[in-house]
Protein backbone atom coordinates (compact mmCIF):
# COMPACT_ATOMS: atom_id res chain seq x y z
CA UNK A 1 0.00 0.00 0.00
CA UNK A 2 1.09 3.40 -1.02
CA UNK A 3 1.46 5.17 2.57
CA UNK A 4 2.11 8.26 1.14
CA UNK A 5 -1.05 8.68 -1.24
CA UNK A 6 -3.05 7.10 2.16
CA UNK A 7 -1.85 10.71 3.98
CA UNK A 8 -3.11 12.98 1.81
CA UNK A 9 -6.32 11.36 1.35
CA UNK A 10 -7.07 11.26 5.19
CA UNK A 11 -6.96 15.27 4.89
CA UNK A 12 -9.67 15.80 3.40
CA UNK A 13 -12.89 14.29 1.38
CA UNK A 14 -13.48 17.04 -1.47
CA UNK A 15 -13.24 16.49 -4.64
CA UNK A 16 -10.06 17.74 -6.87
CA UNK A 17 -10.02 21.28 -7.98
CA UNK A 18 -12.08 22.76 -11.17
CA UNK A 19 -9.05 21.89 -13.26
CA UNK A 20 -9.57 18.45 -12.43
CA UNK A 21 -13.05 17.94 -11.48
CA UNK A 22 -13.89 14.82 -13.30
CA UNK A 23 -10.93 12.95 -10.90
CA UNK A 24 -11.22 12.59 -7.49
CA UNK A 25 -8.88 10.47 -5.42
CA UNK A 26 -11.10 7.56 -4.78
CA UNK A 27 -11.44 7.67 -8.72
CA UNK A 28 -7.52 8.13 -8.82
CA UNK A 29 -6.89 5.18 -6.46
CA UNK A 30 -8.72 2.65 -7.90
CA UNK A 31 -7.28 3.68 -11.48
CA UNK A 32 -3.75 3.80 -9.79
CA UNK A 33 -4.35 0.04 -8.29
CA UNK A 34 -5.94 -1.70 -11.62
CA UNK A 35 -2.41 -1.24 -12.74
CA UNK A 36 0.18 -3.92 -12.81
CA UNK A 37 3.41 -2.62 -12.79
CA UNK A 38 7.11 -3.16 -12.21
CA UNK A 39 9.40 -0.17 -11.57
CA UNK A 40 12.62 -1.10 -12.73
CA UNK A 41 14.48 2.26 -11.79
CA UNK A 42 14.52 5.94 -11.43
CA UNK A 43 17.00 8.78 -11.82
CA UNK A 44 16.06 12.21 -10.21
CA UNK A 45 18.27 14.62 -12.57
CA UNK A 46 16.60 17.74 -14.42
CA UNK A 47 13.69 15.24 -15.11
CA UNK A 48 12.72 12.94 -12.75
CA UNK A 49 12.48 9.46 -14.87
CA UNK A 50 10.95 6.57 -14.01
CA UNK A 51 11.75 3.07 -15.89
CA UNK A 52 9.44 0.37 -15.38
CA UNK A 53 10.37 -3.62 -15.71
CA UNK A 54 6.38 -4.28 -16.87
CA UNK A 55 3.85 -1.91 -17.13
CA UNK A 56 0.41 -3.02 -18.01
CA UNK A 57 -1.62 -0.38 -19.75
CA UNK A 58 0.99 2.80 -20.83
CA UNK A 59 -2.15 5.17 -22.23
CA UNK A 60 -4.02 4.56 -19.07
CA UNK A 61 -1.16 6.33 -17.07
CA UNK A 62 -0.95 9.19 -19.92
CA UNK A 63 -5.25 9.40 -19.43
CA UNK A 64 -4.52 9.82 -15.82
CA UNK A 65 -2.07 12.42 -15.74
CA UNK A 66 -4.09 14.22 -18.52
CA UNK A 67 -6.97 13.91 -15.80
CA UNK A 68 -4.92 15.68 -13.78
CA UNK A 69 -3.82 19.07 -15.77
CA UNK A 70 -2.39 21.66 -15.54
CA UNK A 71 1.26 20.60 -14.36
CA UNK A 72 3.05 23.46 -13.15
CA UNK A 73 6.49 21.75 -11.87
CA UNK A 74 8.75 19.17 -12.84
CA UNK A 75 9.30 17.87 -15.95
CA UNK A 76 8.20 14.12 -15.38
CA UNK A 77 8.71 11.27 -17.50
CA UNK A 78 7.07 7.62 -16.72
CA UNK A 79 8.26 5.43 -19.77
CA UNK A 80 7.68 6.73 -22.78
CA UNK A 81 5.29 9.61 -21.58
CA UNK A 82 7.46 12.70 -20.83
CA UNK A 83 4.63 15.57 -18.75
CA UNK A 84 6.33 18.69 -20.13
CA UNK A 85 5.31 20.83 -16.91
CA UNK A 86 5.61 25.24 -17.27
CA UNK A 87 8.20 25.34 -15.05
CA UNK A 88 11.26 23.50 -15.81
CA UNK A 89 12.01 23.57 -12.73
CA UNK A 90 15.37 21.66 -12.24
CA UNK A 91 16.91 25.07 -13.30
CA UNK A 92 15.83 26.63 -9.53
CA UNK A 93 16.48 23.95 -7.79
CA UNK A 94 19.86 22.96 -9.57
CA UNK A 95 20.73 26.79 -8.66
CA UNK A 96 20.32 26.41 -5.43
CA UNK A 97 22.18 23.14 -4.70
CA UNK A 98 25.60 24.39 -4.14
CA UNK A 99 23.98 26.53 -0.75
CA UNK A 100 22.07 23.66 1.16
CA UNK A 101 22.93 20.58 2.55
CA UNK A 102 19.89 17.77 2.83
CA UNK A 103 22.21 14.69 3.82
CA UNK A 104 20.59 13.04 7.51
CA UNK A 105 18.11 16.84 7.42
CA UNK A 106 14.48 16.70 8.04
CA UNK A 107 13.16 18.58 5.73
CA UNK A 108 9.98 20.70 4.96
CA UNK A 109 8.75 22.20 1.40
CA UNK A 110 6.32 24.58 2.00
CA UNK A 111 4.49 25.23 -0.89
CA UNK A 112 5.49 21.89 -1.99
CA UNK A 113 3.40 21.79 -5.40
CA UNK A 114 3.44 18.25 -6.81
CA UNK A 115 6.44 17.13 -5.30
CA UNK A 116 8.97 17.98 -7.50
CA UNK A 117 11.94 19.00 -5.38
CA UNK A 118 10.89 16.74 -3.08
CA UNK A 119 11.45 14.25 -4.74
CA UNK A 120 14.71 15.44 -5.90
CA UNK A 121 15.30 16.13 -1.88
CA UNK A 122 14.88 12.77 -1.06
CA UNK A 123 17.36 11.43 -3.96
CA UNK A 124 19.76 13.18 -1.57
CA UNK A 125 19.66 11.55 1.00
CA UNK A 126 17.17 13.68 3.49
CA UNK A 127 16.03 11.66 6.82
CA UNK A 128 12.49 12.78 6.68
CA UNK A 129 10.37 15.12 4.06
CA UNK A 130 7.59 16.51 4.58
CA UNK A 131 5.60 18.61 1.82
CA UNK A 132 2.91 21.02 2.42
CA UNK A 133 0.66 22.56 0.07
CA UNK A 134 -3.18 23.26 0.74
CA UNK A 135 -3.81 22.02 -3.05
CA UNK A 136 -5.78 18.85 -3.55
CA UNK A 137 -4.70 18.73 -7.43
CA UNK A 138 -1.22 19.19 -6.31
CA UNK A 139 -1.30 16.78 -3.90
CA UNK A 140 -2.72 14.11 -6.31
CA UNK A 141 -0.30 14.74 -8.90
CA UNK A 142 2.02 14.03 -6.00
CA UNK A 143 0.03 10.82 -5.01
CA UNK A 144 0.21 9.99 -9.53
CA UNK A 145 4.30 10.22 -9.01
CA UNK A 146 4.67 8.22 -5.68
CA UNK A 147 2.54 5.70 -6.65
CA UNK A 148 4.96 4.21 -8.55
CA UNK A 149 8.06 5.38 -6.16
CA UNK A 150 6.46 4.46 -3.25
CA UNK A 151 8.42 6.86 -1.08
CA UNK A 152 8.12 7.71 2.34
CA UNK A 153 7.49 11.43 1.85
CA UNK A 154 4.85 12.88 3.63
CA UNK A 155 2.56 15.27 2.02
CA UNK A 156 -0.11 17.36 4.77
CA UNK A 157 -2.77 19.38 3.01
CA UNK A 158 -1.74 22.16 5.00
CA UNK A 159 -0.64 26.14 4.19
CA UNK A 160 2.27 28.36 5.93
CA UNK A 161 -0.09 29.34 8.78
CA UNK A 162 -0.33 26.23 9.71
CA UNK A 163 3.54 25.22 10.35
CA UNK A 164 4.17 26.56 14.21
CA UNK A 165 1.08 23.95 15.79
CA UNK A 166 2.70 20.97 13.22
CA UNK A 167 5.99 21.64 14.61
CA UNK A 168 5.29 21.99 18.08
CA UNK A 169 3.61 18.35 17.71
CA UNK A 170 5.60 16.78 15.45
CA UNK A 171 8.91 18.47 16.10
CA UNK A 172 10.80 20.98 14.15
CA UNK A 173 12.81 21.15 11.33
CA UNK A 174 16.60 21.38 9.66
CA UNK A 175 15.72 22.85 6.66
CA UNK A 176 12.81 24.46 5.49
CA UNK A 177 12.35 25.14 1.60
CA UNK A 178 9.61 27.96 0.73
CA UNK A 179 9.47 28.73 -2.75
CA UNK A 180 7.81 31.30 -4.59
CA UNK A 181 5.18 31.42 -1.93
CA UNK A 182 5.68 34.57 -0.24
CA UNK A 183 4.09 36.93 -1.90
CA UNK A 184 1.26 35.24 -2.35
CA UNK A 185 0.84 36.23 1.26
CA UNK A 186 -1.50 38.98 2.54
CA UNK A 187 0.79 39.15 5.79
CA UNK A 188 4.43 38.16 4.56
CA UNK A 189 6.09 39.04 7.81
CA UNK A 190 3.35 36.85 9.60
CA UNK A 191 4.54 34.18 6.85
CA UNK A 192 7.92 34.66 7.78
CA UNK A 193 7.43 34.08 11.66
CA UNK A 194 5.73 30.85 11.41
CA UNK A 195 8.31 29.58 9.18
CA UNK A 196 10.87 30.91 12.05
CA UNK A 197 8.38 28.97 14.46
CA UNK A 198 9.31 25.64 12.73
CA UNK A 199 12.90 25.95 12.44
CA UNK A 200 14.80 23.90 14.73
CA UNK A 201 17.58 25.31 16.40
CA UNK A 202 20.22 26.32 13.55
CA UNK A 203 18.56 25.26 11.00
CA UNK A 204 18.23 27.18 7.93
CA UNK A 205 15.19 28.64 5.62
CA UNK A 206 15.98 28.64 1.56
CA UNK A 207 13.70 31.04 0.63
CA UNK A 208 12.71 32.61 -2.86
CA UNK A 209 10.35 35.58 -3.65
CA UNK A 210 9.69 38.57 -6.05
CA UNK A 211 11.73 41.35 -5.54
CA UNK A 212 11.59 44.73 -7.10
CA UNK A 213 15.04 46.61 -7.94
CA UNK A 214 15.27 49.70 -5.28
CA UNK A 215 17.60 50.63 -2.94
CA UNK A 216 15.66 51.76 -0.28
CA UNK A 217 12.87 49.87 1.58
CA UNK A 218 10.01 50.04 -0.36
CA UNK A 219 7.36 47.93 -1.45
CA UNK A 220 5.28 47.28 -4.74
CA UNK A 221 1.48 46.62 -3.99
CA UNK A 222 0.06 46.02 -6.89
CA UNK A 223 -3.68 47.62 -6.82
CA UNK A 224 -5.14 44.22 -8.76
CA UNK A 225 -2.69 41.60 -10.03
CA UNK A 226 0.75 41.55 -10.96
CA UNK A 227 1.38 39.84 -13.96
CA UNK A 228 -1.75 38.31 -14.22
CA UNK A 229 -2.00 37.09 -10.30
CA UNK A 230 -4.69 38.17 -8.42
CA UNK A 231 -3.15 37.25 -5.31
CA UNK A 232 0.54 38.88 -5.61
CA UNK A 233 0.37 41.22 -2.38
CA UNK A 234 2.99 42.53 -1.87
CA UNK A 235 6.75 42.51 -3.83
CA UNK A 236 9.74 44.09 -1.52
CA UNK A 237 12.74 45.46 -2.92
CA UNK A 238 15.73 43.66 -0.81
CA UNK A 239 16.14 46.12 1.96
CA UNK A 240 12.58 45.85 2.95
CA UNK A 241 12.71 41.79 2.30
CA UNK A 242 15.61 41.97 5.06
CA UNK A 243 13.83 44.31 7.11
CA UNK A 244 10.60 42.04 7.06
CA UNK A 245 13.49 38.80 7.96
CA UNK A 246 14.85 41.18 10.80
CA UNK A 247 11.02 41.74 12.51
CA UNK A 248 10.18 37.76 12.05
CA UNK A 249 13.37 37.61 14.83
CA UNK A 250 15.58 35.68 11.96
CA UNK A 251 19.45 36.84 13.00
CA UNK A 252 21.05 36.08 9.49
CA UNK A 253 19.83 37.11 6.44
CA UNK A 254 22.25 35.53 3.62
CA UNK A 255 21.31 36.65 -0.68
CA UNK A 256 22.23 33.81 -2.27
CA UNK A 257 21.73 35.24 -6.01
CA UNK A 258 19.28 36.75 -8.02
CA UNK A 259 17.75 36.20 -11.19
CA UNK A 260 15.21 37.30 -14.26
CA UNK A 261 12.72 35.07 -14.48
CA UNK A 262 12.68 33.73 -18.06
CA UNK A 263 11.04 32.04 -20.93
CA UNK A 264 13.69 29.35 -20.49
CA UNK A 265 12.38 28.90 -16.88
CA UNK A 266 8.55 28.99 -17.58
CA UNK A 267 6.65 28.99 -20.96
CA UNK A 268 3.51 27.54 -21.96
CA UNK A 269 3.35 23.80 -22.91
CA UNK A 270 0.71 21.31 -23.64
CA UNK A 271 0.51 19.90 -19.79
CA UNK A 272 -0.85 23.20 -18.45
CA UNK A 273 -3.70 24.53 -21.22
CA UNK A 274 -3.52 27.97 -20.46
CA UNK A 275 -1.51 31.27 -20.33
CA UNK A 276 1.88 31.42 -18.86
CA UNK A 277 5.01 33.71 -19.04
CA UNK A 278 4.69 35.18 -22.30
CA UNK A 279 1.14 36.14 -21.71
CA UNK A 280 1.86 38.26 -18.86
CA UNK A 281 4.45 40.33 -20.49
CA UNK A 282 4.01 43.30 -22.53
CA UNK A 283 6.16 44.22 -25.91
CA UNK A 284 8.17 46.66 -23.41
CA UNK A 285 9.37 44.17 -21.10
CA UNK A 286 7.23 44.98 -18.22
CA UNK A 287 4.64 42.70 -17.25
CA UNK A 288 1.09 43.58 -19.02
CA UNK A 289 0.21 46.00 -15.83
CA UNK A 290 3.87 48.32 -16.25
CA UNK A 291 5.49 46.43 -13.39
CA UNK A 292 9.07 45.81 -13.71
CA UNK A 293 9.06 42.07 -15.18
CA UNK A 294 9.58 39.37 -12.80
CA UNK A 295 12.76 39.24 -10.93
CA UNK A 296 13.18 37.06 -7.76
CA UNK A 297 15.69 36.68 -4.98
CA UNK A 298 16.89 33.64 -3.18
CA UNK A 299 17.62 33.67 0.17
CA UNK A 300 18.95 32.14 3.15
CA UNK A 301 18.02 32.84 6.59
CA UNK A 302 18.91 31.25 10.24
Amino acid sequence: MNKGFWRIKSATSKNLSKESKNMNHDELKLRLDALDFELKSASFGDCVELDFARLSDESEIKSIAKALMPWRKGPFRLAELFIDSEWRSFVKFNALLPHFEANGKRIADVGCNNGYYMFRLNALGARQIVGFDPSELFSSQFAFINHFLKTSIIFERLGVEDLPAYAAQNGAFELIFCLGVLYHRSDPISALKQLKSALAKNGELILDTLIIDRDDELVLSPAKSYAKMSNAYFIPSLRALEGWAARARFSSFELLFTSDTDLNEQRKTQWIGGQSLNDFLSSDGLTIEGYPAPKRAYIKLK
